[in-house]
């Protein structure tokens, strides 16, 4: 099956050229759509023979909507910049026969935490569908975006896993708990959501016993306990936020 791959990126040199170099092993055309980075990742994507173009950022479907345009096959693997295909995956994709147009091809993704693969928490088998025909399936939402997919659509699991380099640093989960936290804060605005001081109180460590016992992040040790306990922080800071918001319209 002739297929293309769409990535997206943002300042991610220390992550394409290990992304390119399994996505080449599946398809000869690849498009990184670029948000105007500020580092290598353009000459590094465009030296490896990856076709790269550049648009502004507008929210991550657009995003990854608009890299898929620019595909040439009809069949597009959509991934993130920190993310590599393993070579089991790159075997089944390979070995894909089926193009039928109700079809739609999901992986398991298995996230490397601080140089630790996190195989709890609730983050493996992380299903993902990330291979579809791109004139069936969309991109959509905001801040989570996920693959729209028809009624009637039939999903197949590849074998292998699709091998996500999260965070390097616990310092760079923080960051970006924070970030998301106020995505999620703006997002529920717009939806007209709502929440109270019982949600600031007890929804925290609710989402860290949700995490770290029912999805046993205590298996994942050290980093499983930091895990669940950032995720907690960020759903203090979306209710936090989301609170201040509605009271000052404004954080």
């Amino acid at each position: 099956m002739k297929i293309s791959v769409a990535i997206i990126t943002l300042n991610e040199e220390k992550n394409i050229a290990r992304c390119l170099k399994a996505a080449f092993k599946v398809s000869d055309d690849i498009v990184v759509l670029d948000s105007d980075s500020k580092d290598k990742t353009r000459i590094i994507a465009n030296d490896m023979g990856a076709r790269v173009f550049v648009k502004k950022f507008k929210n991550f479907s657009d995003q990854k909507n608009n890299a898929i345009n620019e595909t040439k096959n009809d069949w597009v693997l959509s991934i993130d910049a920190d993310e590599v295909l393993s070579e089991d995956l790159i075997e089944s994709i390979n070995r894909i026969e089926c193009t039928a147009n109700n079809f739609v091809y999901a992986v398991n993704r298995l996230t490397n935490y601080c140089g630790t693969w996190i195989r709890h928490c609730g983050w493996y088998p992380d299903k993902k569908i990330r291979l579809w025909n791109k004139n069936v399936v969309k991109w959509e939402g905001s801040v989570h975006e996920q693959a729209l997919i028809p009624t009637g659509c039939k999903t197949i699991t590849l074998k292998g896993d699709l091998l996500h380099y999260s965070y390097a640093t616990i310092e760079e989960h923080l960051k970006q708990a924070d970030k998301y936290s106020r995505m999620n804060a703006e997002k529920m605005i717009d939806n007209n959501k709502k929440t109270n001081l019982l949600n600031l109180i007890f929804a925290p460590p609710f989402k860290f016993f949700k995490i770290y016992v029912l999805k046993l992040g205590v298996f994942d040790g050290y980093y499983g306990y930091v895990i669940s306990k950032i995720s907690s922080h960020a759903t203090f800071l979306k209710h936090l936020r989301l609170l201040h918001m509605k009271r000052h319209k404004n954080f």
